[in-house]
């Protein structure tokens, strides 16, 4: 039998896994780690060999990391090893990450040594989130549609009396208290439509149609009810596909969405209205759930207002749940709008950053024919031709999970690639290397450079070294003093194929 070398073998398992596995002595010192657990961490395995196990945990548990190994050591009392729990860990950046964690111990010739694997969590985590959050919304909707129907109910015995009533009122003293009174039911009335169809239980009056049509009838009226503080600027797509929709409630949804948008401007603003085709792939199904894959129609409604907080965003689409003060809002508006798109098999997604704005994007399923339906089933997204493999880029993204994602879209193109988690930390990386040759930048970064700031600086300074930019604003907001027309953008979420095409426009660019 042929002699294989055991060391090689054990390189070649370790590589072959796609969990991450580190081997420690018993002083916790990294012996081997396989490119899976260096890459899960943010390091190079070259970095981690040799260090301490303690550098991959969050401050609280690597404190009591050694006491609890050496008590392992001295009694062999056990309380992770040789079973698995869900754990935390810390990349190079410092960002805390959730993983399944197993240990199992290994006796050999007196050594002790420990065997971790890890799985990331990070994506069932947010996939978990995401659904919790649309049962969350489904039941709030369930709810409010059966409070809806009952109220209904009510008020059509109000309205009968009271019509009754004034049928019968002889000498005219209280039509004026009759007439305030029906008029307040019907104000009742179309509060319960509203909550019907946040509920998905109204009745959509669906007809084929391009949507751009409605949205210009829409901004028509719009434009004189926004104030004079206020710009309304559109960008409808010529060759927009067709989508099956509910006209009325559509003009209805835009209605929201605009005097929303105003709203949240209250010294004046920018309002962008934009519609594309968008076809909605995997990747982008990674980051959102209960879409279909399939190609849409998008209606992007943007604005460069106060934007929303994290908490604001999660809370937005729940019924009765406004930031305006009492006396100015419903709460009905957004729930309303995604009731509506959710009846219509739709989406509905919200990319917004305090003090810089709000993205409100609906997407409406593509409708086509069988002839259209075939020649697009033939149609393959391009790749990045004429490329060569070396090609650096500084991705500068301050979202984790975005990171991820950019850096494997990135590598899947045969581009390398390094990082940086803001723009003044990419500024000191570009001023220590000299071989990059694209800086892939969000927009919005934390610190005292934006991705807008560091590509005028890159402009003035290093203008060898090409940018790409990307934000999940609207491209006619964003130029609102922001962005300049030298500076390429790609809006989120983009397929690889407009990935590709980015790049290949700056690799033939001077």
């Amino acid at each position: 039998m042929k002699h294989i070398n055991e060391a090689m073998l054990l390189r070649a398992l370790l590589d072959a896994s796609v969990d991450a596995i580190v081997v420690a002595d018993s002083e916790g010192i990294i012996l081997r780690l396989n490119k899976a657990a260096a890459t899960l961490f943010g390091y190079s395995v070259e970095d981690l060999t040799g260090k301490n196990v303690k550098l991959l945990m969050p401050a609280g548990v690597a404190a009591y990391h050694d006491d609890y190994l050496q008590h392992h050591l001295k009694t062999g009392e056990t309380r992770l090893i040789g079973t698995g729990r869900e754990d935390t860990g810390v990349r190079a950046d410092g960002t805390p990450f959730p993983m399944h964690l197993s240990v199992g111990r290994a006796d050999l010739d007196g050594d002790v040594a420990f065997v971790a694997i890890l799985h990331d969590l990070t994506r069932r985590r947010a996939a978990e989130m995401a659904a919790e959050r649309s049962q969350r919304i489904d039941a709030i909707g369930q709810m409010t549609g059966g409070i809806a129907h009952d109220f209904n109910n009510l008020l059509a015995v109000i309205v009968g009396n009271l019509e009754l009533l004034e049928m019968a009122e002889r000498d005219g003293s209280n039509k004026a208290l009759i007439h305030d009174a029906l008029e307040a039911a019907e104000m009742g009335a179309d509060l319960t439509s509203r909550l019907l169809v946040f509920a998905r239980k109204s009745d959509l009056k669906a007809e084929v149609l391009v949507i751009n049509s409605a949205v210009s009838q829409s901004l028509a009226m719009l434009r004189r009810a926004v104030g004079p503080l206020t710009v309304i600027e559109e960008s409808l797509a010529a060759d927009l596909w067709q989508a099956q929709i509910d006209q009325t409630q559509l003009q209805t949804a835009v209605l929201n969405l605009v005097l929303n948008a105003r709203d949240a401007m209250p010294k004046g603003g920018r309002i962008f209205i934009e519609t594309t085709n968008m076809t909605l792939d995997d990747d982008y199904l990674a980051q959102e759930i209960g879409v279909e894959p399939g190609r849409y129609v998008r209606l992007s409604i943007s604005d460069s207002g106060e934007g929303m907080s994290a908490d604001t965003q999660k809370k937005a689409l729940e019924p009765f749940f406004t930031t305006k003060p009492v006396g100015k809002g419903t709460g009905l508006g957004l729930s309303t709008v995604y009731g509506f798109v959710k009846q219509s098999a739709g989406h509905l997604t919200i990319y917004s950053e305090p003090g810089q704005g709000t993205s409100i994007k609906l997407y409406f399923p593509a409708v086509f024919s069988e002839v259209e339906q075939d020649a697009d089933a033939l149609s393959v997204p391009e790749a990045l031709a004429g490329t060569r493999n070396g090609r650096l880029v500084l991705l500068v993204e301050d979202d984790p999970r975005v990171m991820r994602t950019s850096q494997a879209r990135l590598a899947a193109l045969g581009l390398d690639c390094i990082t940086a988690q803001s723009g003044d930390a990419a500024w000191e990386i570009l001023q220590e290397r000299d071989d990059i040759w694209l800086v892939f930048s969000d927009l919005i970064m934390p610190g005292t450079m934006s991705g807008h700031d560091l590509a005028k600086r890159l402009a003035q300074e290093m203008p060898h070294i090409r940018v790409l930019l990307t934000s999940g604003f609207s491209e006619g907001v964003l130029r609102d003093g922001r962005v300049e027309a030298e500076f390429a953008i790609l809006r989120k979420p983009f397929r690889q194929a407009d990935l590709a095409a980015a790049l290949r426009a700056l690799i033939a660019s001077r």
